[in-house]
């Protein structure tokens, strides 16, 4: 049995497959040496640099390095205790 009528056929490149452009400019990449992530690396570790730019360097090598902190649900149950008090001690008086 076909395709219900009407319905096009797949078609174009698997998805998250790199497109030209894109392989090109990994290629360049690899021959130049030197990855932009490991240029930072030298920035910031160079001794002989400015201390800005090495600051610099480090922020921006950063995120590439080391994860984020991800956000943690702080719903608050009854065997949660914080520093010695209790959810229920949290309740607002009237």
């Amino acid at each position: 049995m076909g395709a219900p009528k009407g319905t096009r056929p797949p078609g174009g490149s698997r998805k998250g497959r790199p497109n030209k452009a894109t392989v090109a400019r990994a290629e360049a990449l690899a021959a130049s040496g030197m990855t932009p992530l490991e240029f930072l690396v030298h920035v910031y570790r160079s001794e002989g640099q400015d201390i800005n730019l090495r600051l610099t360097a480090a922020k921006a090598a950063a995120p590439y390095m080391h994860a984020s902190l991800s956000s943690v649900d702080m719903a608050l149950t009854g065997n949660v205790q914080l520093g010695g008090i209790r959810p229920d001690d949290l309740e607002t008086q009237p």
